[in-house]
C-alpha cells in the first residue's frame, strides 16, 4: 500500500477557492456577458465542450484510485466496509430524500440535486480525508474501488427509485448516459493509462508522481468548472439567492445526521479507530463530481440544479475538514477501540 500525502494548503482551503470561483463566475455574467455568451455556444449538440473537458479531468484522477485487486481483500475484513456501504447506499439516501421533501417541497430541481448527491458516495477527496485522520488507507482504497463499482451499478437506479418516490419525472436514458460517460470513459481511461504507464515507469511512478499531479489537474479542472458554471448561470444564482439558501439547510442537516449515525453505528460495532474513523468519513461524504456532472447533464447549465448540487460541494469541504478533527478529537478520548 503506497503512502498517501498529507492534505496540502490548496486542498485544505479549498472552500475558498470555491466561493472565490463562484464570485469570478458570476462577475463575468454581470460585467463580461459576452465571455458568457462565448463558452455558452461552444458546444457539440446540447454538451457544452467546456464543461465536457472539465468534468473528464474532474473524473478521471478520482479513478485512478480504483484497484480491482484491493476489492478482492473484501473478505478479509468486511465488517466495517460493509457498514460503510450501508450508510452510502441505505442511510444517505434515505435520509437526504426524507429532508429534501420536507425543506424543498415545491422545489423540483433542488430536490433532484439533493438526491443526485445523496446518492453518490466518494471515490477521491476522502482519500485526503482519510490520512489527514491517520485511519487506516488500505480499508479506504478498497471501499473507494468498490464504490466505483456501485455508482456504475446502483447509482441510476437509486436516482431513478427516489426521484420517482417524489413525483418527480426526470429523463430516465439522460441519468443513465451521464453515468456512462462521466463514470464509464474515465474508468476505462484511467485502466488503460495506468496499465501503460506503469508498464513503462513502474507502480511507484505512477501511484507517487503520476496520480499525485494529476489529482492537481482535478482540483483545478473542478474550480475552472465552478466559474465557467457561474458565469452561464449568474442570473440564475442573483434571481434565486433564496433558493441557494433555502438548499444549504437540509444539506447541513443532512450532513450532521449522517455523520452522528456514523459515529454511533461505528461504536455499536466496536471498531477501531483507524477502521471507524475511514468508514465514518467515507459513509458520510458525497461524490460531488458526478452529482454536478448528472445535474448538468439532466436539467443543463442554466438550472438550478447544477447550481443546487455545487452547493453540495461549497458546504462539504468543511463540514468533512470538521469531520477529520471530530474523529481525531473522539479517538484521543478512547470513544473508539
Amino acid at each position: 500500500m503506497e503512502k498517501e500525502s498529507s492534505i496540502g494548503f490548496f486542498e485544505k482551503y479549498l472552500t475558498v477557492w470555491v466561493f472565490l470561483c463562484m464570485i469570478i463566475g458570476v462577475l463575468l455574467s454581470q460585467f463580461f456577458p459576452n465571455v458568457s455568451q462565448g463558452l455558452n455556444e461552444w458546444k457539440i449538440g446540447e454538451v457544452s465542450i467546456p464543461i465536457g473537458i472539465c468534468l473528464f479531468l474532474m473524473m478521471y484522477p478520482a479513478l485512478l484510485n480504483f484497484q480491482m485487486k484491493e476489492v478482492k481483500k473484501l473478505t478479509k475484513a468486511p465488517k466495517p466496509i460493509l457498514i460503510t456501504l450501508f450508510s452510502n447506499w441505505i442511510i444517505a439516501p434515505i435520509v437526504t430524500v426524507i429532508l429534501a421533501h420536507y425543506f424543498l417541497e415545491g422545489h423540483d430541481q433542488l430536490i433532484v440535486a439533493l438526491i443526485l448527491l445523496g446518492a453518490s458516495p466518494c471515490t477521491a477527496m476522502v482519500i485526503v480525508w482519510g490520512d489527514l485522520a491517520k485511519g487506516n488507507q488500505e480499508q479506504n482504497v478498497i471501499t473507494t474501488s468498490i464504490n466505483t463499482i456501485t455508482i456504475m451499478l446502483f447509482y441510476a437506479p437509486v436516482v431513478v427509485l427516489l426521484t420517482g418516490i417524489q413525483g418527480i419525472a426526470i429523463d430516465k436514458w439522460e441519468l443513465f448516459v451521464s453515468v456512462l460517460v462521466f463514470i464509464g470513459i474515465p474508468l476505462i481511461a484511467g485502466l488503460i493509462s495506468k496499465k501503460a504507464i506503469t508498464k513503462r515507469k513502474g507502480l511507484d511512478w505512477f501511484n507517487n508522481t503520476y496520480r499525485p499531479a494529476v489529482g492537481k489537474v482535478s482540483i483545478v479542472a473542478l474550480l475552472t468548472t465552478l466559474i465557467v458554471l457561474f458565469a452561464l448561470n449568474g442570473d440564475v444564482l442573483l434571481q434565486n439567492p433564496k433558493e441557494m439558501g433555502l438548499v444549504s439547510i437540509p444539506l447541513l442537516i443532512g450532513f450532521f445526521i449522517v455523520v452522528g449515525l456514523n459515529i454511533l453505528i461505528t461504536k455499536v460495532f466496536n471498531l477501531r479507530y483507524k477502521e471507524a474513523v475511514i468508514s465514518v468519513i467515507i459513509g458520510s461524504s458525497s461524490h460531488f463530481e458526478i452529482a454536478i456532472a448528472t445535474a448538468i447533464g439532466l436539467y443543463g447549465l442554466n438550472s438550478q440544479a447544477a447550481l443546487g448540487t455545487t452547493m453540495g460541494l461549497f458546504w462539504e469541504v468543511p463540514v468533512m475538514l470538521g469531520l477529520v478533527y471530530l474523529g481525531k478529537y473522539l479517538g484521543r478520548k478512547g470513544f473508539w477501540k
